[in-house]
């Protein structure tokens, strides 16, 4: 197979594991492109005639553009070409002892995130050990079901980037391969909340129930962002009472513990506090060394162990930067036609540093940002002055103070040199003025968001 084939493979993996591609979708539209060739910076995909051509572009096209610039380090144009009889064979030749129909063949069995490969270490064996005693709870009906509850919910946390999801995916891989007569629903709070809501404008909340009380296994990552929707958390509350109250198997992560999550309903935290909370930990060298050996090996990459120790050693808390260093050294590698060296793979990584570690988010920064948004000076906000978009800007740079940095409202206090048992009073107006103004909800929310992108 040749090399852009094998990049292509990653691109498709990278396209399956978005969590808005549906699987439907991802075979049906995704997985019949064909890798064509590579020049100039530009990849060409074959697909069978202009409608799918246009319908791939107008729904998937950015995906695969970032895909792409994900793989191979550098920024890649993307063409689909009408697949002809001069576009049948590929451009770059292919081992004569491989039948050139394979060469376009995606492996997707090697894509899919399963218990076999799972990097297992110290910091997630026990969170992988409950997922596995999860997922075959279903090869035994007989199991005793009080054993049963021990594990609902099964509630994992940690930080981004440590493997909640993939372990979410191989539970989803076990059933659905061992158990298909199971109804198992894998999806994100966002698609749950999106569809919520679509159903309540299209009057169709009883197909909703249906859909998702009627799941033998209900898989939801990144629940925190539950909070602050009202109306949702409702919906899920009874959602969960009902497939719980039935015996059914809820999985649930967050980037938090169920205790940590903040303005959660005191009544949703106690149904997520019901079973097994587990959490995982960034790995350890080990750990580290061992995925980027396995991804290396998946990508085809002859990585030196001098090489994969630099890896190992300068990325220690996130997993998807491991696989981002070792994809982007394989595109490189294809690029430059260069084998993989100890400084490209220094290069690499002090990229993936920059891309990854935004500015640390200080007081400082939340002010001034805080008064840019408001048109008003730091020092405004520092002040006693009373005005009302200044009294607000403060309030607000409070609220933000709270949320992001975990202050207490001491430290905030003296911080902004005010009373810090005012700092309550102001928090919780700012509070209950977020809630009641979307306007100023997606103001506090664009503030956030561009402290944490810097």
């Amino acid at each position: 197979m040749d090399s852009f084939s094998i990049l292509f493979e990653n691109v498709l993996k990278y396209l399956h594991n978005l969590p808005n591609i549906s699987d439907v979708g991802f075979k049906n539209w995704l997985m019949v492109l064909e890798p064509f060739k590579f020049e100039n910076n530009t990849a060409y995909l074959l697909t069978k005639d202009e409608f799918y051509k246009k319908t791939t572009l107008d729904i998937y096209g950015n995906d695969i553009q970032n895909a792409f610039e994900e793989v191979f380090g550098f920024p890649v144009e993307v063409k689909l070409l009408v697949k002809t009889m001069e576009t049948s064979a590929p451009a770059t030749p292919v081992a004569t002892d491989e039948p050139p129909a394979e060469a376009h063949t995606p492996s997707i069995k090697q894509d899919k995130l399963t218990f076999d490969n799972f990097i297992k270490g110290k910091s997630n064996e026990f969170a992988l050990a409950c997922c596995m005693a999860v997922a075959k709870k279903a090869d035994s009906d007989g199991q005793a079901e009080d054993d049963q509850q021990v594990f609902n919910p099964l509630f994992i946390y940690g930080d981004s980037g440590l493997g909640k999801t993939h372990l979410m995916k191989a539970i989803e891989s076990y059933i659905k391969n061992n158990h298909p007569e199971m109804n198992l629903i894998y999806t994100t709070t966002e698609n749950f909340t999106n569809e919520f809501v679509q159903a309540l404008s299209d009057r169709t909340t009883n197909e909703f129930h249906n859909k998702y009380r009627s799941a033998d296994y209900l898989l939801i990552d990144d629940i925190q962002f539950i909070i602050n929707k009202d109306a949702v958390q409702e919906e899920f509350f009874h959602t969960f009472n009902d497939l719980y109250n039935s015996g059914k198997q809820i999985v649930l992560t967050s980037d938090t513990a169920p205790s940590q999550i903040s303005r959660l309903e005191n009544r949703m935290r106690s149904r997520f506090m019901l079973g097994m909370q587990v959490d995982i930990q960034p790995p350890d060298f080990e750990t580290r060394m061992a995925i980027v050996k396995s991804k290396a090996e998946l990508l085809d990459l002859q990585l030196s162990d001098k090489v994969a120790r630099i890896i190992a050693e300068k990325i220690k808390t996130n997993i998807r930067q491991l696989e981002g260093t070792v994809n982007k050294i394989k595109g490189l590698t294809y690029y430059t036609n260069e084998p993989p060296s100890i400084a490209m793979a220094q290069r690499v990584v002090k990229e993936i540093m920059i891309e990854t570690h935004p500015a640390e988010i200080t007081s400082e920064r939340i002010i001034t940002e805080v008064a840019n948004t408001f048109s008003i000076t730091p020092d405004d906000i520092l002040s006693s002055n009373r005005r009302a978009n200044i009294s607000l800007a403060r309030k607000v740079t409070i609220y933000i103070l709270k949320e992001l940095k975990g202050l207490t409202y001491i430290q905030i206090g003296n911080i902004l040199n005010k009373n810090h048992s005012t700092m309550t009073i102001h928090y919780q107006d700012i509070v209950d003025k977020i809630n009641s103004n979307p306007d100023l909800k997606e103001t506090v929310n664009d503030i956030m968001k561009n402290l944490k992108e810097v």
